[in-house]
């Protein structure tokens, strides 16, 4: 077993080697949360198809479309692993999960073959086991109960690694995140919490273990209400520093009653009753020509 400080060392050995990490995603909630935390132990090569508010000293911004294969292939270019957080991140219309995140990850997925990258974390979700009940704890090894067409992306991109992994030799390390956030924000959230500073320990890990082929583990810290067996993560050095029960009166005490049945019975919540959540990211709107 390793412990954190074998990755802080191993990260500051192989940073000298190691010219850069490409995070895909960037601009979202997860990408800016694993740039700050990361900063200064990598240099970042950062990627969206929106443009960044802020860009770091130690950052390179390359923006890519990687629905498309040639935008894929332009930024897998000389990096040595690569964070995949691009794509649709919420439940919606099939064509926009399609695209970002069935097409995308393909094309990223042979990109990164294609250039030699062996090394791929891929952030899946909670919501690949969504439709599981929370009186059930579950660990990696359980078969997927996506609650939504986000979900089944979500097991379609481990499956691909898995693919990836054992017909090409590649390294694939799939987190399914819970809800990464400074502070859990509602009841649901303080079995699923993930502190950005336990994100970046996870990540590490998946960047530095050197004996990754496949494995997928869960994207939480160690919260006390957590519905996950994450043996997984803990085998292979993830040692937590967070828990969301430090927050959960304050959290239970704002709740507010009446939420939906079916969602409060599945560890999916709302993802499993709704068709359409709101992208807190949406693209900026292209001008029409006058």
């Amino acid at each position: 077993m390793y412990s954190v400080r074998t990755f802080q060392t191993l990260a500051e050995h192989r940073h000298e080697v190691m010219k850069t990490i490409l995070i895909t995603g960037a601009a979202g909630d997860v990408g800016t949360h694993l740039r700050r935390e990361l900063a200064g132990k990598y240099v970042l090569k950062v990627s969206d198809l929106r443009p960044l508010k802020k860009i770091n000293k130690e950052e390179k911004f390359v923006r890519a479309d990687i629905s498309k294969f040639a935008d894929a292939l332009r930024i897998t270019k000389g990096v040595h692993a690569i964070v995949h957080l691009g794509g649709y991140s919420v439940e919606g219309p099939w064509n926009g999960i399609i695209n970002a995140n069935i097409i995308g990850c393909n094309n990223m997925f042979e990109a990164a073959r294609i250039n030699g990258v062996k090394r791929i974390i891929f952030p899946s979700s909670n919501h690949a086991t969504g439709f599981y009940r929370r009186a059930t704890t579950i660990d990696h090894r359980v078969y997927p109960k996506p609650d939504g067409r986000y979900g089944v992306s979500k097991v379609f991109g481990e499956a691909l690694g898995s693919l990836y992994a054992d017909k090409y030799g590649m390294e694939v390390f799939c987190i399914r995140i819970g809800n990464v956030n400074p502070v859990p924000i509602d009841k649901r959230r303080l079995s699923i919490w993930f502190s950005p500073r336990d994100l970046a320990q996870l990540v590490t890990i998946g960047i530095e273990h050197p004996e990754i082929r496949f494995e997928i583990v869960y994207g939480v810290s160690r919260n006390t209400r957590s519905w996950y067996d994450n043996s997984n993560a803990y085998r292979l050095g993830y040692q937590p520093q967070d828990d969301a029960e430090s927050y959960a009166k304050e959290v239970i005490e704002s709740e507010k009653p009446g939420g939906d049945p079916i969602a409060e019975k599945y560890q999916g919540g709302t993802f499993t009753v709704v068709e359409d959540v709101p992208n807190p990211a949406p693209l900026p709107k292209k001008k029409r020509k006058k």
